[in-house]
């Protein structure tokens, strides 16, 4: 794979993404809205790994940013091999708040962009015949905390859609499904996480490294760790009243961490 767009590249899971690849000498083209931090992620992945890096400023809330990645993503000049659909933050508001921006912008960019971008990344890459799709999606789509539980049960469901109809043109499609992973996404959410068991949190790096063994053999579901998978595999197997029991359990913990 020669190079790798990455969405949300320039912080955690978007960050070691971005670091494994360069490890492997794939160039990358970064996406993120804040123009600094991004030149910073830029300038230090190329003196650390002597890559390629080229950056694009975007706010996937904005329809014209994402239409600017999506033209990136197809064109067929210095085409983009590997595609991260990573770019997302949590969505905390209640379902019964009569504000609904907060989810308004959930749907932007871990939905519409989502759709859009995956759309056009899977166009141009069925036209050269091979690729990589990435859509992070995440383990709490098995619950059913909040709106931000119900966005990646979409991503998850449209991510195997995706690899479905994608079949047989050499374009492999995965949804990445974290469970809790260290980075600054809790705290950006305002989640101290004090009550999370420690041995549930995950490295980003390793998480990545998983995620991108499972991509090589074709998985289209990755969720990295055994004990993730696990989780994963109850939660599936339980009956839905009681996932509802234990969502409640969960986002009760969660209001008391505020």
């Amino acid at each position: 794979m020669h190079r790798a767009l990455i969405t949300g590249g320039t912080a955690g899971i978007g960050a070691a993404f971005a670091r494994a690849f360069a490890g492997r000498g794939t160039s990358l083209v970064l996406v993120a809205r804040d123009a600094t931090r991004l030149d910073d992620a830029a300038s230090q992945l190329r003196r650390t790994y002597g890559v390629e890096v080229e950056t694009m400023v975007a706010d996937l809330a904005d329809r014209a940013a994402q239409e600017r990645v999506a033209q990136r993503l197809e064109t067929a000049t210095d085409p983009v091999d590997v595609f991260i659909n990573n770019a997302g933050f949590s969505v905390r508001a209640s379902l019964l708040d009569e504000d609904i921006t907060p989810h308004d912008l959930g749907f932007e960019v871990m939905i519409r962009a989502v759709l859009k971008l995956g759309g056009a990344a899977g166009r141009g890459m069925r036209e050269r015949g091979r690729g990589w799709i990435v859509n992070v999606g995440s383990v709490s789509a098995l619950v059913t905390q909040n709106n931000y539980s119900a966005i990646k049960a979409w991503v998850g469901n449209y991510s195997e859609s995706l690899g479905v109809q994608l079949a047989g043109t050499g374009v492999q499609v995965t949804a990445l499904m974290p469970g809790w992973v260290r980075t600054e996404f809790h705290d950006r959410a305002g989640i101290k996480g004090s009550s999370i068991p420690g041995v549930l949190w995950l490295d980003a790096d390793r998480l990545v490294s998983e995620c991108l063994r499972d991509v090589a053999r074709g998985k289209p579901v990755s969720i990295p760790s055994k004990r993730w998978r696990l989780i994963s595999a109850v939660l599936r197997a339980t009956p839905r009243g009681i996932v509802a029991r234990l969502s409640a359990l969960l986002s009760h913990r969660r209001s008391r961490e505020k």
